[in-house]
């Protein structure tokens, strides 16, 4: 079942930032420069304001689809700094396109009301958690980048990117990295506070489950960087597989709640 959506200025919001995001994302070739990237920026700043109303009003919903929303507003936030950097890279509607495909995502799974009883730490630790998610996604991003730019240089074509392959390469495990220390702090807060209010520890379901293994999929990426100089594909293959798991962790078993067996919190 589709959840109805909390607030109809959230899916006016929702409905304005997906076609915001789809004039880049359709027509980015045909657009100037200034004009895709203006269009762009209003995307973004409706999509903020959009789950500043889900997330902040008098009645806030949380659940897959508004994790997956904040994380592609994270990583478009990202997008949007790096190119200040590196004016040259490129993927400008890519993003759009997942700008476009989370909003409206959100837009038909809003989620269920965040409960009362949950812990006073709770916000903490999904802060932590969506921040270590957006990081993460960044990275994965980073790493398609540098794959497509590697496949280019070995058929002799010019990359599409224009950033340096070595570049996107330390872009990449500085986004993993930064990712680590936040899923560590997630997994801490979790079990030093509890993510109920059932008081501190962790309670073993498949969230935790995946997370973990999500943990140790990255702490061996890391290990393997810093020890045996890990990259190219193996080192991608390792942080898709690390990413695919702690998207399963929060995002997968919300799912399985909320569509499949249209459950709330």
């Amino acid at each position: 079942m589709i959840l109805a959506s909390a607030s109809p200025i959230g899916a006016f919001l929702a409905l304005a930032a997906a076609a915001a995001y789809a004039v880049p994302a359709v027509a980015a070739r045909r657009l100037a420069d200034r004009t895709a990237r203006l269009a762009l920026w209003a995307a973004w700043a409706l999509h903020a304001l959009a789950l500043a109303g889900s997330l902040l009003g008098d009645s806030p919903r949380f659940g897959f689809a508004p994790a997956l929303s904040v994380t592609a507003w994270l990583v478009l936030t990202v997008y949007a700094v790096e190119r200040q950097v590196f004016p040259q890279i490129g993927a400008r509607w890519a993003m759009a396109g997942l700008g476009a495909a989370a909003v409206l995502l959100a837009l038909a799974f809003p989620g269920s009301a965040l409960h009362v009883s949950a812990s006073p730490w709770l916000p903490l630790h999904w802060a932590l958690g969506i921040a270590s998610y957006g990081l993460f996604a960044a990275a994965v991003i980073h790493a398609w980048l540098m794959m497509r730019a590697e496949r280019q240089i070995r058929q002799a074509a010019d990359a599409q990117s224009g950033v340096p392959l070595l570049t996107l390469e330390r872009l990449t495990f500085r986004f993993v990295a930064a990712g680590f220390v936040l899923l560590s702090a997630t997994l801490l807060a979790g079990l030093v506070f509890g993510a109920t209010g059932a008081g501190p520890g962790w309670r073993w379901d498949h969230k935790t489950v995946f997370s973990v293994l999500a943990w140790c999929a990255f702490a061996l990426l890391l290990v393997g960087r810093a020890r045996f100089g890990w990259r190219g594909r193996k080192a991608v293959r390792i942080l898709y597989i690390g990413s695919l798991l702690l998207l399963l962790a929060y995002v997968g078993s919300r799912f399985v709640l909320e569509v499949l067996l249209q459950r709330g919190a």
